[in-house]
């Protein structure tokens, strides 16, 4: 499973994240998706800890923390189900 890091600033780097979490336990991955058209942050982040344990210690100790000057929300990432309300379009 992997972490949502909700509400970022679109000035956060893949280096910020992994020395933020870092203090719960070891980061495996961090993703920052961008937008396909433009290249530009979308203000989000998937993070992977390398234990149950330490994604529920990060969880609990971000969620509502301040970051970059942004308050964060941080909670368990939930996979693309049939009930995504995201479309997906193919040309």
């Amino acid at each position: 499973m992997s972490i949502y890091v909700g509400n970022l600033s679109l000035e956060v780097v893949e280096e910020d994240l992994k020395e933020l979490f870092s203090e719960y336990g070891s980061v495996r991955y961090v993703d920052i998706p961008t937008d396909r058209e433009t290249g530009k942050k979308r203000g989000f982040a998937f993070v992977e800890m390398g234990t149950p344990y330490e994604e529920a210690s990060a969880i609990g100790s971000l969620d509502g923390a301040e970051f970059k000057g942004r308050q964060l929300r941080v909670n368990q990432s939930r996979p693309r189900g049939p009930n995504d309300r995201r479309q997906l379009f193919s040309f």
